[in-house]
């Protein structure tokens, strides 16, 4: 590892500390380094606040002149809610820029990169480029294709049930593994799981580690033909306006009203196979800005999210634990393709252990 990377590593931690904060802008954070030595750092804390080049700099004033600056996204050369940051980058002196990836943006008019270059900065463009971009996964998809990220997470035991067959799922996981699943309800723009969760469970869908600063998601409840109780948690709340209810386009008018009347909405999809259709759904999702969407089942909306290919990423936890039968609740129902080479496949990231699970992060080879 160069110097390079080695500093961009500690960009992109600087830059996580963003994580669900600073929708619709991407996560970035920035590093100033005068011969070897890490002067200032700064990172984008909230849409509308400092974007990270300029909170690093502001705290370092005359002492960024001669010094590096490392940033995983590239700066901008745009007026938005803040002035350029490449002004702000010119303005201080600094004489060399170490980018991690460009902003794939198209809205974003001219490229910082080739601005700073053009005005005498040494200017370097592609450090830990993957590492970057997975990093800003969610803004890449919304920006480039203008849809919401849907995120998958799974918890099962080590022969693939999700529950047993009277429902029962608490806890399969352990507390750490739970523990990052509210980290990623924190990041997320919406939380969804589909009517027999809130019938089985009856969740708040709500992150218990809260930072201030992180805005509540939006709960989303796949529910058909409207079957969730009025009394469920995902009405009763402070947050009851934050609900979403996905339903078919034939439910009754008088169910919506009182949903509605409860301070949530009601989205009518297309139907497929007698279900909401997930594709219409995600569509209609990426109106709202929401960003991304981590879907927490069950087995029904997993089947329906994976073979309607609607899924970017997933989170697949699995717990030292055997059900032993045949009678749980699996991690997907219905029909499953006939030839092992018609499998829906996926490209395993990373693996990760909490206290005795195994937690892999994997992408659907598309």
């Amino acid at each position: 590892m160069d110097n390079d990377e080695r500093f961009m590593k500690k960009v992109i931690s600087l830059a996580k500390k963003g994580l669900g904060s600073t929708f619709p802008n991407p996560v970035v954070g920035a590093l100033l380094v005068k011969d070897g030595r890490i002067v200032s750092s700064g990172y984008h804390k909230k849409a509308g606040m400092k974007h990270a080049e300029v909170d690093a700099l502001s705290k370092v004033g005359e002492g960024a002149r001669g010094s590096t600056m490392y940033v995983n996204l590239e700066p901008c050369n745009h007026y938005g809610r803040t002035p350029p940051c490449t002004k702000a980058i010119l303005d201080s002196g600094v004489s060399r820029v170490v980018v991690g990836i460009k902003d794939p943006n198209k809205g974003v008019t001219g490229g910082g990169c080739e601005f700073l270059q053009s005005k005498g900065l040494e200017v370097r463009c592609g450090v830990m480029e993957e590492e970057c971009s997975a990093l800003n996964e969610v803004y890449i998809k919304n920006v480039v294709e203008g849809k919401v990220f849907v995120a998958v997470k799974v918890a099962m035991t080590l022969d693939g049930w999700i529950a047993t067959e009277k429902g029962d799922s608490k806890w399969i996981t352990d507390q750490k593994s739970r523990r990052f699943v509210h980290k990623l309800r924190e990041h997320s723009g919406a939380i969804l799981v589909g009517v027999e969760t809130v019938i089985a469970d009856n969740p708040k869908l709500t992150p218990y580690m809260r930072k201030k600063s992180v805005s509540h998601p939006f709960r989303i409840v796949v529910d058909t033909h409207l079957r969730a109780p009025l009394s469920s948690n995902v009405f009763n709340s402070e947050a009851a306006h934050l609900t979403i209810i996905a339903s078919g386009s034939n439910v009754d008018r008088a169910k919506i009203r009182r949903i509605e009347n409860l301070g949530a909405r009601v989205i009518q999809c297309e139907l497929k196979n007698g279900q909401v259709d997930m594709l219409d759904l995600f569509d209609r999702l990426s109106t709202i800005p929401l960003g991304s969407v981590l879907v927490e089942g069950g087995a029904r909306i997993y089947s329906s999210i994976i073979r309607g290919d609607v899924a970017d990423k997933f989170y697949l936890f699995f717990a030292p634990k055997i059900l032993g039968g045949g009678d749980g609740i699996p991690f997907m129902r219905g029909k499953g393709c006939d030839m092992i080479e018609k499998s829906y496949r996926l490209n395993f990231k990373k693996v990760r252990i909490f206290d005795d699970d195994i937690m892999i992060e994997a992408y659907p080879l598309k």
